[in-house]
């Protein structure tokens, strides 16, 4: 069977920004980055873990858009970390919002969601207090 991998790509209004949030807050490496003919990103591709993602600018032309321009995310991205209230509260001094506080859950995790400066929402997940 061939190998594969899914890329999330993350549609957002500033990519340089997002891929400094994501850098900052989450600790992801830049492992790829294709700059367009404007300067700015057309992909910035970053590792977390054993996991990869990409953030790329919206173009509508390209169907491109971004969570605020849909009114919000369908999508939930789930990490699971050492210290969920602690990423939440790195997330949240830059700019995010919490949409579910941070708690233990009655399934054994702690976790919470929490809405990133692009509107992309993240459930933050890990081992109970």
């Amino acid at each position: 069977m061939t190998q594969l991998r899914i890329l999330p790509r993350l549609i957002v209004s500033d990519p340089d920004r997002a891929a400094a949030f994501y850098r900052e807050v989450l600790g992801a490496e830049e492992v790829f980055r294709a700059p367009g003919d404007d300067g700015r990103p057309t992909v910035v591709e970053h590792r977390l873990g054993g996991s990869s993602f990409r953030v790329s600018p919206v173009v509508p032309a390209w169907g491109w858009v971004s969570p605020a321009d849909l009114g919000g995310s369908p999508i939930l991205l789930e990490i699971e970390v050492d210290n969920p209230d602690e990423v939440a509260e790195r997330m949240t001094a830059h700019g995010a919002e919490v949409v579910v506080t941070i708690e233990n859950r009655p399934y054994g995790k702690r976790s919470g969601r929490i809405r990133d400066p692009f509107d992309h929402l993240w459930i933050i997940t890990g081992e109970p207090c």
